[in-house]
This record gives structure tokens, sequence and C-alpha cells, in this order.
């Protein structure tokens, strides 16, 4: 093992945490508000960040570069459709959730429909974290580390037994990160990330395509170019793993849903001093989006060249990083893709807190007649997040045995849990007279049919397909509810903050760039551009 890579991963993981012990060296973290939501008190920047790390585990280093490997480049239209759903969010999404004062994205469930809902939605969300994202996070970034410093050759460890140290070990950083920082502290993190994570993206890029070269930069982005053509297509076609129609019905409707509904994504902006600083911070995050094949899909390109027969296809990034950067490089790129981890995973962790003492634990408390101060909430919380991570280090490793790759079960988990909430959230928001008995009966009925449809008697559609039926069916009912029982009066929304509402004067402009620009990296990775 070269231990410059393991001197440059120490400084730079080390450089990012001392700054976060730095600028968090003086803040109390006794109320909820603190802990969970940084004091309401982040910038444009910090929230730009903080989404785009929080997005860019090592899930999407190992499974976006996989898919790449194995399939093509039409895994880009999750992240570059996702700049639509981005725009549509801070436009309409986010200046109710501000003016609401909403902790929790199911907060505004409680104000449109009742206290029944909010808790059915906090325990979906609870039931995702707990089984898709936490577990997952640990193990796609010990499969990253163990690539890049080839850990089990190096210990004479199996590849499981590897992996299950490297979860432990990760787990327990990442812990320490959210049960004594909050939120801030991992916020400030995602910022001092982002910037190396930019500089990694370069850095990867240069010196992957001179390696393909045998030293020089052009003959290896020529030999990309001009081999394995397809593999550089992004549209993918009617018999693909991600055909390009479900760009329009199921990937819509959860790019929505993750970056406007879910609540480790949402609760950065519901952090934000005022309504311009999150629709900036969006807008900042949709940039890093833009960038983000140079991370995420390239390197996958690359190796298709390098590594025509892979036995097990989810380490291509990490070989990748390993054989072709300067081990000085490498241990940067090592501690980009931990820090990423650390940061999805403690995002993940802070939502699950947030969710579980305010949405469940301190109504229960309320309920029962007991005493309860703000201390108690946090220490509640800590515990619970405690619990998860000792769940999710003793579930992780064995993610490995799933069938259809790391990717797909991301992918089949989520959906299981997100639609289904964007769509009651979506009527609470479209509608003023649908009752709270159509929302619990939309999101029984949705659950329900998609584990028949999927499970029991899978039905020859891809499952984002159907997933945008059952949305339209769904829908379909509820407004029927709504139109045969409506409530007695339409509701209204009442503002319960003190945060300045002032929409971002110049947005509509930028949006707008941004949206040329996602057409663009469409056009360019498709039979009219790259792949022709």
């Amino acid at each position: 093992m070269n231990i410059t890579v393991i001197i440059s991963f120490l400084a730079f993981t080390l450089l990012v945490a001392a700054v976060a012990v730095y600028k968090t060296r003086n803040q109390k973290l006794g109320t909820s508000v603190a802990y969970f939501l940084g004091n309401r008190s982040f910038g444009f920047w910090m929230i730009g960040s903080s989404l785009f790390l929080t997005n860019m585990s090592a899930n999407q280093f190992i499974g976006e570069n996989e898919f790449v490997y194995t399939t093509n480049m039409s895994v880009m239209c999750w992240g570059m459709s996702s700049i639509l759903a981005m725009l549509l969010v801070a436009e309409f999404l986010m200046p109710v959730y501000l003016k609401i004062g909403a902790v929790t994205t199911p907060d505004f469930l409680e104000k449109r429909f009742d206290t029944q809902t909010k808790r059915m939605v906090s325990v979906i969300f609870l039931l995702s974290y707990f089984i898709n994202l936490i577990p997952s996070v640990l193990y796609g970034c010990a499969v990253a580390l163990n690539g890049i410093f080839h850990i089990d050759a190096q210990v004479g460890l199996s590849y499981f037994a590897t992996i299950g140290l490297l979860v432990l070990l990760i787990g327990v950083i990442g812990g320490m990160y959210t049960l004594l920082g909050g939120l801030k502290a991992i916020t400030i993190s995602d910022v001092v990330q982002g910037i190396g994570m930019l500089a990694g993206s370069l850095l990867i890029t240069w010196y992957g395509f001179r390696y393909l070269g045998n030293g020089h930069f052009m003959a290896g982005v020529h030999r990309v170019l001009g081999e394995h053509k397809a593999h550089l297509n992004a549209i993918g076609g009617a018999t693909d793993v991600l055909p390009f129609g479900t760009l329009f019905t199921g990937m819509l409707l959860i790019n929505i849903y993750y970056w406007g509904m879910e609540q480790y994504i949402v609760q950065e902006t519901l952090a934000s001093r005022s309504l311009n600083a999150g629709q900036k911070g969006m807008a900042l995050a949709c940039v890093g989006k833009l960038l983000a094949p140079l991370l995420l899909n390239v390197p996958g390109l690359m190796a298709v060249h390098l590594y025509p027969h892979l036995d097990n296809t989810a380490t291509a990034f990490p070989r990748l990083v390993s054989d072709v950067l300067p081990p000085a490089i490498a241990g940067l790129m090592a501690a980009i893709v931990f820090g990423g981890a650390l940061s999805t995973f403690n995002a993940g962790l802070n939502s699950l807190g947030t969710l579980f003492v305010l949405n469940l634990y301190q109504p229960w408390k309320v309920h029962r007649g007991k005493a309860y101060n703000e201390k108690n909430i946090v220490k509640a919380g800590r515990r619970f997040q405690l619990l998860v991570i000792v769940w999710a280090i003793c579930f992780s490793p064995f993610i490995m045995y799933f069938s259809g790759g790391f990717y797909n079960y991301l992918q089949k988990l989520s959906s299981f849990f997100s639609v289904p909430v964007f769509t009651i959230m979506a009527v609470g928001l479209l509608t003023r007279r649908t009752p709270p008995v159509a929302a619990k009966a939309g999101l029984v009925f949705f659950v329900v049919a998609y584990i028949i449809t999927q499970f029991v008697i899978p039905v020859k559609l891809h499952y984002l397909h159907v997933l945008a039926i059952l949305f339209v069916v769904t829908v379909a009912g509820m407004l029927l509810i709504g139109r045969l029982y409506p409530t007695p009066l339409p509701f209204q929304l009442q503002t319960t903050t003190t945060l300045n509402l002032q929409p971002w004067k110049n947005r509509h402009w930028y949006f707008g760039v941004l949206l040329v620009l996602m057409i663009l990296m469409f056009m360019l990775f498709s039979p009219m551009g790259l792949a022709a």
C-alpha cells in the first residue's frame, strides 16, 4: 500500500474535520432548531455546496460508473433531468416550506390534511432511510475505499470481511460527525469537500485521458470518442435498461420528489436564512450537476477501454483511481469519495433524528402527558441515530448479494418510498378541498399496487413507467374522493415564519440558462453528438 496515498487521504480528511470543528466551536446545540437546522442561518454557498455533496455520495461514484461501464451514458439522465426538477422546486415548493416555517417536509401535510397523514409519511421516510439510504451509503463508500487502497489484499481478509470492517469504520466516524456537530458541522464540511470535488473531477479527467493516450491527453480523448461508441449514448432505446422515455414519466416524478420532498435533501434548504438564499443555493447545485459527469460517468467510459473484462463491475471507478492517478492525488480522490459518503450519511442521520423526535417522539410524549424539554428532545434524537448506525453497520455488507447490480438496488428501493409521498404532496399543493381520507387511501393504494406489480405479479413494463401510471391512477382516485367528500372549508396556506420571503429577483434568467445547458448536455451525448 503506497504510503503517499494514505498520507494524502488523511491530510485532506483531517483538514475538512478541522475546518468544521473551528467554524462550529462556539455553536450551542441545546435546541432542536440549532441541532437539526443550524439555527436557519445558511447562505447560498453553504446550501448549494451541501445539496450537491449530499447527493454526490459514494453510491453515485460506484453505481453510475458501473452503469456506464456495463451499459451506456443513459444513467446521466438522472442527474441532468434533476436540474429541471431543482428549478421547479426552487420556484414553487421552497416558498411554501419557508412560508409555513417547516422543519420537516411532512409538516406541510399536517397543515394540509391532518396529523395522522403527517405521521404515516414520517414512518415511510424513516423506513426509506433505515432500509435503503444509510446502509447503501456505507456499502458504496466501503467498496470505493477498498478498490483504491486494495485493503483486502493487504491484510489478507476476504472481500466480505473487508467490506464489513470498512463499513464499521465509516459508520463510527460518520456517527461522530452527526452526534457531536449537528447539521452546521456537516454543511461546513460540505463546502470544503465541494472545492476538493471540483478539483478532483478535473484531475481525474486530465490524468485518465493521458493514461489512455500513453501520456497524450488528446490521444486518450480520441480513443474514447473513436471506440465503443455505443457507451457514449445517453439516449436509451426502448429495450435498454434506462429508456429515454422514462425521463418524462417516473424519472421526473422521482427527481421532483427527491429535490423537493426528500427530508435529508430539503433540510438543507429549510435551514436557509431567506428564500433568496435558498433559490440561489439550488441554482448553484444545478451548476454542480452539469459538471458531475466528469466524476460520475466519464471514468466509467475510460474503464471500458482499460478493463474489458472486470469480474466485479462495481470496482470500475476505484480501480481507475488507483491505476491512473499519482499517489498524492489518488489519496485526495479517496478523501473526496469518503467525504461525499459522510455527507450523505450524516445528512440522512440528521434527518432521521429530526423526523423521529419532532414527528413521532415529541407528540407521543405530549399524548402520554409526560414533561419534556429541548435538551431531552435532542438526546432522544441522538439515541435513535445511534441505533440506526448500529443497524446499518450490520446490514450494509449484505447488499453485495443483491441481484441486478448496486445501482438497480438503489433505484428500485427508492422508488418504493418516494412516488407515493410525492403523489399526496402534489394533490395537497394543487387542490384545496381534497380531504385527509383521500391522502391516506392514496398512500395505501400506491404502496400495495407497486408491490404487486414489482414482486407479486410483475408487469412487462419498465418500473418507471409503472410508477407514472400508478401516479395518474392514484391522483384520479384522490380527486374523485375529494369530489364526493370535499372538506367543508377550502385550505388556506398561512404564513408562520419571520424569514425574508422575497424571491431572487433575477432567478428566471439564470434558470433559463441552466435549462439550455441541460439540453445541450443531452445533445452532446447522443447520436446527434459524440455517439454519432
